[in-house]
């Protein structure tokens, strides 16, 4: 069952994009000059959800300018499973020579420690912070066909249907404990309605259900449900940031349309870099700088702008820190909403 929550409270304890949007062309100090043999192989990317969503969609975009940069292999692995804590679990466990990456989220080192009873890894302990890649809206997307036949337009027809309908309406994430279900969740909360929540192994998979007509709605990391909603596949509502999005704007916000019970409604997402803890500092400081070089360049600071995404690139100090307080306003929205693993 659904419980209020004060809007004043989600307002206060949601993470806002202006945070993410910290010093894109941030790098650390230099590191010294004896730096390790790295790398000596490949390097793998652990993305630890399906490919097609947004957190492969960032590290894709990414691994052949750090392959440019140091001139071995960036190879991405997708490690789907239960929310994204499979994957980065493996990463807390591999070798920490830099050889492998995880492309971590806001679910992965924010969300899921909240959200689970038990964890695989220890968000903090197992890992070091490489540099923060992008943060993004998310966007409550809906499939045309059902809305048309549920005679859902608007934000406020959602609300009306959902809660004169209760269980009627489903809801797909790419997965338990990511910011797309929470934000669901939330919505669900803020509005006293409820919809059936359908967990993916990623917003591919999940997008693929969503256009087939098998889900009806979804709060889609933007990136990924951008070329859908321009294609007309899917009817976009709403997007979950504080304003709206450069990329979409003529789509308001949750909180512009949601009247009174959205109120400050506001729930983002963020990618990020990091390494299993013990990783030799130089390597980090090597990565984050490359990383940060690559996104501040105008034809990738057009790309992931253009899909809606906020090109970071700070420091392994800086996203630390980001790591810590987002941790901390989850956890409250775990809590006040009432999300729970299903």
């Amino acid at each position: 069952m659904t419980r209020s929550i004060s809007r004043r409270q989600a307002l206060a304890t949601l993470p806002a994009l202006p945070l993410l949007a910290l010093a894109a062309t941030t790098l650390a100090p230099a590191p010294s000059q004896a730096q390790s043999a790295w790398p000596a192989r490949p390097v793998r990317i652990v993305v630890p959800f399906a490919a097609g969503g947004t957190t492969d969609l960032l590290a894709r975009a990414l691994a052949p300018e750090l392959q440019k940069a140091f001139g071995q292999p960036f190879v991405v692995d997708n490690k789907p499973g239960a929310g994204g804590n499979s994957g980065a679990a493996e990463v807390a466990k591999a070798a920490a020579d830099g050889h492998t990456l995880l492309m971590g989220t806001v679910g992965t080192h924010a969300i899921n420690p909240s959200l689970y009873p038990k964890m695989p890894y220890d968000h903090v302990k197992d890992f070091v912070p490489v540099t923060l890649v992008a943060g993004v809206p998310n966007v409550l997307v809906i499939n045309p066909a059902n809305a048309q036949k549920y005679g859902i337009a608007s934000v406020a027809d959602l609300v009306r249907v959902a809660k004169a309908n209760p269980g009627k309406l489903n809801m797909a994430s790419s997965g338990n404990g990511t910011s797309i279900h929470l934000a669901g969740e939330l919505f669900k909360a803020s509005t006293g309605s409820y919809m059936v929540h359908f967990p993916y192994r990623g917003s591919g998979p999940a997008l693929i259900d969503l256009i087939a007509g098998n889900m009806d709605l979804m709060f889609d990391n933007l990136p990924s449900a951008l070329p859908h909603i321009k294609s007309g596949r899917l009817k976009a509502l709403a997007v979950t940031s504080a304003k709206r999005s450069e990329a979409l704007p003529e789509v308001p916000t949750v909180e512009e349309v949601g009247g009174a019970p959205l109120k400050g409604y506001e729930a983002s997402s963020w990618f990020g870099l990091l390494a299993p803890a013990g990783t030799p500092a130089d390597v980090v400081a090597r990565v984050q700088q490359e990383t940060a070089k690559a996104l501040a360049s105008p034809a990738m600071q057009e790309r992931l702008k253009s899909q809606g995404a906020i090109p970071s690139g700070i420091t392994s100090a800086q996203f630390a820190a980001m790591i810590g307080a987002e941790t901390t306003k989850w956890a409250k929205v775990v809590k006040t909403s009432g999300a729970k693993v299903d």
